[in-house]
């Protein structure tokens, strides 16, 4: 495992109550990222595959969310302590320790995979990689939604993340990446945030032909 990695998984096994405090409220105060997921969960509906993973869950909050959108809904997550947090606050729903680059999925199981701020730490070089696995799992037809902190710039732009150090995308480059791992984006929001950094809140919704 890279060792970014086991620093990532460390520092989110060190702030699980402060972080699930912070985002239990399942989006009630960001409308637009609610409505993007509100969004994805009805397309994936649409596919009849309602096999979703929440890939990144944390403490489980959207996890649940895509639930009560009516997805057969199951959160996979690099932290252990955060799995053990998801488990505890919603026992009727399965959570996983995992990998984003070794999911343990099938090949074209799932309608839809939404990772929600959950690719923010990895380096840019080892994206692709992420995007081709998530590509792996999902079924022909399904959906990936993926939210991150957008940048106007030419570059990702790397930044002291208040748990540990993440990288903002230039919007048009993440949808090029997504092109590359062979999804087409049918739709792309980008707004800003009620956040001290300065960056944009970007959502891109892609299909995998």
């Amino acid at each position: 495992m890279p060792i970014h990695q086991d620093e990532t998984r460390a520092a989110y096994d060190g702030v699980v109550e402060l972080y699930a405090s912070m985002f239990a409220d399942r989006l009630e105060t960001k409308p637009f990222a609610r409505n993007m997921i509100g969004t994805f969960a009805e397309l994936v509906r649409g596919t009849g595959n309602l096999r979703a993973a929440d890939v990144g869950c944390g403490p489980g909050h959207l996890t649940a969310m895509l639930h009560d959108l009516g997805l057969d809904a199951f959160g996979l997550d690099l932290s252990p302590a955060m799995v053990d947090h998801a488990r505890q606050a919603h026992p009727l729903l399965r959570f996983d320790e995992a990998r984003m680059e070794n999911l343990p999925v099938e090949d074209g199981a799932l309608g839809g995979v939404l990772a929600h701020y959950s690719m923010i730490h990895t380096p840019p070089g080892e994206l692709p990689a992420l995007l081709a696995e998530q590509v792996r799992v999902l079924a022909s037809g399904g959906l990936i939604l993926v939210s991150f902190f957008g940048t106007e710039g030419p570059e990702p732009v790397r930044f002291d993340h208040k748990v540990t150090p993440a990288y903002s995308w230039p919007t048009e480059l993440f949808a090029g990446l997504l092109a590359g791992a062979g999804l087409v984006t049918v739709a792309r929001l980008l707004h800003d945030p009620v956040s001290e950094r300065g960056f944009l809140d970007a959502h891109l919704l892609a299909r995998r032909p």
